[in-house]
């Protein structure tokens, strides 16, 4: 193996919002984002972005919509999925609450997370509200004064919002996945066997036979990140077997390499 998917490089050049102060890295951009269409931008163009967090309008203009981080997805405004929220009782709503439960059918949605937690705001509430799933209670959510003037500002925040959510800072590489609607995928099971690699080595393996633009290993996954993909290989720990390739439908011939690699080293397609 020679570490290349393709036979160009320029596929999916590597994108990065760069931080303009230190000149660094500051996020991965996974694939060629899908820009807005001229009526979303002329909609966001209207709307008042006193309501909004800081940069959140920008990065939607910039970036598009997406999953940041692999936990929370950037989402247009919206103004109608919570209104039957309202009725629900999901939460409760009393004298410590941020929110009436009237005022839960007039948030405007802006986020969603993994789990199924709302990000949102509300035109006569200060700051941010955060209505989780699996909890009663709607939190209030402050943001620490931000000086970064550009569409990396919402970065931060949702970095911020991470902090006061769960009590720790995110740790992992930033990236960005765009919702390009021509993402395609294969999955794969790493067959158990003597002699036969774990997971893990199979991780291994593939960094040293094609060093990945960009790589994110916990105890329960690692992503390996390939610019000619258009997005990454995945290898999930926590089911021990489970192999999967996300990748763009232009990026056939490096899907190709990386799919023949994987069914030699023992891996088996999911029909």
């Amino acid at each position: 193996m020679n570490g290349k998917l393709s036979s160009s490089d320029e596929i999916y050049p590597e994108r990065y919002l760069i931080d303009q102060e230190t000149g660094g890295v500051f996020m991965y951009i996974v694939s060629r984002q899908k820009p807005l269409s001229e009526g979303q931008n002329q909609v966001l163009a209207k709307e008042d972005t006193a309501i909004y967090p800081p940069g959140y309008l920008r990065f939607l203009q910039q970036f598009g919509e997406g999953t940041y981080r692999g936990w929370i997805n950037v989402q247009l405004p919206d103004s109608e999925v919570l209104k039957p929220f309202a009725g629900y009782g999901l939460w409760e709503c009393d004298e410590d609450s941020p929110i009436t439960e009237q005022q839960i059918g007039e948030c405007i949605a802006i986020g969603t997370t993994v789990d199924g937690d709302f990000l949102a705001v509300h035109p006569q509430t200060a700051g941010l509200l955060w209505l989780p799933r699996h909890s009663e209670h709607v939190k209030a959510i402050s943001l620490q004064a931000l000086e970064q003037e550009d569409e990396g500002m919402y970065a931060l925040v949702l970095d911020e919002i991470y902090l006061q959510v769960y009590g720790i800072s995110p740790k992992d590489a930033v990236y960005y996945e765009p919702w390009t609607g021509t993402r395609s995928h294969l999955f794969l099971r790493l067959l158990p066997g003597q002699d036969q690699l774990s997971l893990p080595e199979l991780a291994g393996v593939c960094q040293a036979d094609f060093p990945p633009d960009l790589s994110i290993e916990t105890p329960y996954a690692c992503f390996l990140f390939y610019r000619q993909l258009g997005g990454y290989v995945r290898l999930n720990y926590a089911y021990q077997q489970e192999v999967a390739v996300f990748y763009e439908q232009d990026a056939q011939q490096a899907f190709a390499v990386i799919e023949q690699w994987l069914l030699s080293k023992g891996c088996k397609t999911i029909s």
